[in-house]
């Protein structure tokens, strides 16, 4: 499948030609992705799609018959190759869709290519008609000006573009892998204190996983002039959006570092350790799957946690930020109805809308609420010397090394690999159950030497606010977030 792609900036189109050769079948059923990774939702991009229409190689026209909302049938009447043309409508500003006007083109291929299905796992390009002066930032080789390549179509619709003639580049490195990072719009933050914080979680995300599964990884920043706050992660690349971009160098900036923390830790978590139900993905239809819990809590969890490890945070920021997060469930979702695994298949129904009081949980925050508990309490059991750090060590080398995806029994099988025990009780309370968690997460704090303050929410049955109380600092404490002993004291060291 080869792709030509033409921006009409003035009206906010992209013009697209899709040329299928060594064709031998009576018709050719095209198909549009119905969702995209990472949003497990039904998005119906095809309500973008103008004008399709299909063509012999010498611009004779073919009959075309809409089969679905996001499906086509086009008549080859013996013809071996084909093209076809259509339009698709980019304005939608977000990290997840596109948008084309007179400044620059960025897009996400998942919403606006066409595919054949016998076609997934060929290679394939994009030519892309751009102004000279135009940058690409793209985790996609390019073999020239406006030329993309890609090993397949599920790479190449994991690969969004950002491109334009005022797009802002700096790079780090760790451990020999170079670190991109792109920022549209304007910039008002430092590059020098952003490089160091970068450099700093990428550094403890590599070495608690042990490397990095790619020679280069881009950050694609929309630094947006209204509110925004966005982000979604792909194979070698992720792009956010957050603004007021003006704020970014101030009360903005932690948001922007947690986010390109949360995004970089999903390159091992969801785009190699992928739920078994999610390999490979299915463009046509939902993609059900019990383990959100696993592939967003733990990504929630470990984005805040290893900013702390990286010296980002201090403790008693990390705990407040934690705090933060841990009142996203408790104040709302403390009683619901769902548990985490139901919560996850009902993504697809109201995930990501707030939905009927008291029904759902979110698989972030209950899920990072749920992480927490496990790696604490695997701490305790084994005297600190297993964490929840081995559990995704494991994951990575038994399931995303592999690109063997693993199923809800994987992760409870590890777990307790791991815990040296069975871990049924915890499994039931926490993930597949619904009761209130604050007196579990209490006892698990305890081990830490941290405590835990519990308000009721006044009339909101069954919700609560907490606090954590922080406490000394502890030999376990210590090792939880990666901070070194403090020197003894000593004639040598005074």
């Amino acid at each position: 499948m080869q792709y030509h792609l033409t921006p009409e900036p003035a009206k906010h189109l992209l013009h697209v030609e899709l040329t299928l050769p060594n064709l031998d079948t009576p018709t050719l059923e095209l198909q549009l992705p119905a969702w995209r990774p990472g949003r497990y939702e039904l998005a119906n991009y095809a309500k973008n799609v103008l004008r399709l229409e299909a063509f012999t190689m010498d611009d004779q026209p073919l009959a075309v018959r809409k089969r679905t909302k996001d499906r086509w049938l086009v008549h080859l009447q013996g013809n071996g190759e084909v093209k076809v043309r259509y339009s698709y409508y980019a304005r939608q500003m977000d990290a997840g869709n596109s948008w084309v006007d007179a400044s620059f083109v960025y897009l996400n291929f998942i919403n606006c290519l066409l595919y054949a299905e016998d076609r997934l796992d060929e290679p394939c390009g994009v030519h892309l008609q751009l102004p000279p002066d135009y940058q690409v930032a793209c985790g996609l080789p390019q073999p020239g000006p406006g030329r993309l390549e890609a090993e397949s179509y599920y790479q190449l619709v994991d690969s969004p573009l950002v491109a334009g003639a005022d797009i802002h580049h700096q790079s780090y490195e760790v451990d020999g892998h170079r670190f991109h990072v792109w920022v549209q719009g304007a910039v008002h933050f430092s590059w020098e204190r952003l490089l160091e914080d970068f450099r700093g979680f990428t550094r403890v995300q590599m070495q608690l996983m042990g490397g990095f599964p790619c020679p280069e990884y881009h950050f694609l920043l929309h630094a947006l002039p209204d509110k925004h706050y966005h982000g979604v992660e792909h194979w070698n690349s992720t792009v956010m959006t957050l603004g007021p971009a003006e704020k970014i160098a101030g009360e903005l900036y932690p948001e922007l570092v947690g986010l390109a923390s949360h995004e970089l830790f999903h390159v091992w978590n969801v785009i190699r350790i992928r739920p078994a139900e999610l390999l490979p993905y299915d463009f046509s239809r939902e993609n059900y799957f019990p383990t959100g819990y696993v592939a967003e809590g733990l990504t929630t969890y470990y984005g805040d946690l290893l900013l702390a490890r990286s010296g980002f945070f201090s403790r008693d920021a990390y705990l407040a930020e934690l705090t933060g997060t841990l009142n996203r469930h408790f104040t709302t979702g403390n009683g619901a109805a769902l548990s985490l695994t139901e919560s996850s298949l009902d993504l697809w129904l109201d995930g990501y809308v707030a939905g009927v009081p008291g029904r759902k949980v979110s698989i972030y925050h209950k899920g990072a609420l749920t992480a927490l508990i496990l790696d604490l309490e695997i701490r305790r059991m084994t005297g600190d010397a297993r964490s929840l750090d081995d559990v995704m060590r494991g994951l990575w080398e038994r399931h995303g090394q592999k690109q063997v995806g693993y199923h809800h029994h994987d992760y409870v099988a590890l777990a307790e690999e791991v815990a040296g025990r069975p871990l049924s009780d915890y499994f039931a309370a926490c993930i597949t159950g619904t009761g209130p968690l604050h007196e579990r997460l209490a006892a698990a704090l305890g081990h830490v030497g941290c405590g835990l303050e519990v308000t009721p929410q006044p009339g909101d049955a069954g919700n609560v606010q907490v606090r954590i109380v922080p406490g000394p600092e502890t030999e376990s404490l210590r090792q939880w977030l990666g901070h070194p002993a403090p020197e003894k004291s000593g004639p040598e060291n005074a």
